[in-house]
């Protein structure tokens, strides 16, 4: 291992600069292990004595996270500025166009679910993963309910929504999401191409009406105390369930 600097040399550096050069250093070591997919021993051997020399914390590498978050103090500790020197992956923002339509032959009924946060949230859920198009019953609100449309932050406008529609005229099976003795667990119930979810009032669940013209009753396995999930966070999971099986063709 040969050294960049003597012990001397480097404590001659003011503060700012030895961080710069430890900081430029890391990145070298950050760019070895993310592109290379080989760890810089000798590299990180170099680090450890500018560490040493400078009286500094003792760092232990475990992953890349930790690798960014010390490339990161010592960026901070020389006055440089972060937002130019982003080593993780990005994460993606902003919308985009979407990868697949509404799927036709699947409807997503809400069974008087009476939180318009909920509506929204579910309506967002449906959006992101082209799960089907969503029916309302009577007492759900609608999109045009001014909770539901800024829940959904605009996928009200994307979902194709329907009201007063009968249940008795959407696609069968019907598949009610509930608790139940006798529900299948959501991951070994198998989705047909064409079918109804029905999501039921967040109070009562599913109404008797639904259930006794229900074919399948499916939920989302609970291991803790509580008896069922928030009904938008339970429609997530189903949604998410249903969009792997048709990404695997299983639809």
């Amino acid at each position: 291992m040969t050294l960049p600097f003597t012990k001397r040399k480097f404590l001659e550096l003011n503060p700012a600069q030895r961080h710069k050069k430890c900081a430029e250093l890391l990145r070298s070591c950050f760019d070895a292990i993310h592109q290379k997919k080989e760890f810089p021993a000798d590299s990180f051997l170099v680090y450890e004595s500018f560490l040493s020399w400078m009286k500094g914390p003792f760092f232990s590498y475990r992953d890349l996270k930790t690798l960014s978050d010390q490339y990161h103090w010592h960026l901070n500790q020389a006055g440089l500025s972060l937002k130019e020197h982003n080593l993780l992956p990005h994460i993606r923002t902003g919308d985009r166009i979407a990868k697949v339509p509404f799927p036709e032959q699947i409807a997503i009924y809400l069974d008087n679910v009476r939180s318009a946060y909920n509506v929204g949230s579910i309506l967002r859920t449906a959006e992101a993963l082209r799960t089907g198009r969503v029916y309302f019953a009577e007492k759900t609100p609608f999109i045009d309910n001014e909770k539901v449309y800024r829940t959904a932050m605009g996928a009200a406008e994307l979902v194709p929504s329907f009201q007063n529609v009968p249940l008795s005229t959407l696609p069968r099976p019907l598949i009610v999401l509930d608790t139940s003795d006798e529900a299948i667990p959501l991951a070994e119930f198998i989705f047909p191409p064409s079918f109804t979810l029905i999501l039921g009032n967040e109070e009562y669940g599913v109404s008797e009406k639904s259930l006794r013209e229900a074919d399948y009753l499916v939920e989302v396995p609970m291991f803790g105390a509580k008896n069922s999930l928030n009904v938008a966070c339970a429609f997530a999971i189903a949604a998410a369930e249903i969009r792997r099986q048709q990404s695997n063709g299983s639809l």
